[in-house]
């Protein structure tokens, strides 16, 4: 059976009264994919096996792709809804202040799976939402690669490739195929992952973005991470949760809280379906 089904973009949305965009949502979607493809295909792609990658004081790696593709994301982006930028690449500081007192920002993230991408493995994805007061409002995830298309509307459903994900039948732990993110972050928990196997497989892809969306449409069926950045959850976590699926953190359940500055880094406990989800959540906070 098809994990889709066809949906206008008028069926695809803002319908959150207490939200008001002023803009039509279905016009600034399709530009806001139009602009993805462009930049992917004139910023990012071009520089896929041939670039040099350079670690940040966290760590974490950065190539000459992301900075490009985010520079042009933020210029681009205000025009559509005019709104700060916030982006993974931008100094830290910046990033704080825009998250703690922006009402409206957009959150990008210019290349996820950067490692994937610098070492030439094709699994990686440009992500781009739009927040208010740190919740997302809408959001997309391109693939690169394959070309694929994932969008979501607060209560307006998700959409691959512009037609509505349909949720699949749910399956028990013991079948779910797990992606996990920063497994060496996780302790005790990441070596219960292995020493008492929860699902049939468990992967660690290296591309967040993709991993939700993936999530999503029924490719992946569980996720956990120990802990992502806005730029990581913003788009993906919101088109998760609008195809039916289930988030919580490590600690809590209400995945979107804010306590006033708003939650910088989220862990993840999330599924495709509800009762799977239930599940899922139940092995992993018995063995934190």
């Amino acid at each position: 059976m098809s994990l889709v089904e066809s949906a206008s973009p008028e069926n695809c949305v803002l319908q959150d009264p207490t939200v008001h965009v002023d803009l039509h949502m279905a016009t600034v979607i399709l530009a806001v994919i139009t602009l993805m493809r462009e930049v992917a295909a004139t910023e990012l792609m071009p520089r896929f096996k041939h670039v040099h990658a350079e670690k940040k004081h966290d760590g974490s790696i950065v190539t000459e792709a992301d900075r490009a593709v985010e520079a042009v994301l933020a210029a681009a982006l205000p025009q559509l809804y005019d709104c700060p930028v916030l982006g993974e690449e931008m100094p830290e500081i910046e990033q704080r202040r825009i998250w703690r007192e922006a009402t409206w920002c957009w959150c990008v993230d210019p290349l996820d799976g950067t490692a994937n991408f610098a070492n030439g493995k094709r699994y990686f994805g440009i992500s781009v939402a739009l927040m208010h007061k740190r919740m997302s409002v809408f959001g997309v995830v391109l693939d690169p690669n394959t070309g694929e298309v994932f969008h979501a509307v607060r209560h307006g459903g998700a959409c691959l490739d512009g037609k509505r994900i349909k949720q699949a039948p749910t399956k028990h732990l013991a079948e779910a195929l797990i992606e996990v993110g920063r497994f060496k972050r996780l302790g005790r928990l990441g070596v219960a992952l292995f020493e008492n196997k929860p699902g049939r497989k468990i992967s660690m892809s290296g591309a967040s973005v993709l991993q939700w969306c993936h999530m999503a449409c029924g490719r992946v069926d569980a996720f956990l991470h120990a802990g992502e950045q806005p730029w990581d959850y913003a788009a993906g976590a919101l088109i998760l949760e609008e195809a039916g699926g289930r988030i919580a953190t490590l600690h809590h359940d209400d995945y979107w809280r804010s306590d006033g500055t708003g939650d910088w880094s989220k862990s993840v406990i999330a599924a495709r379906h509800p009762a799977l989800f239930d599940e899922w959540k139940r092995w992993v906070r018995n063995h934190l």
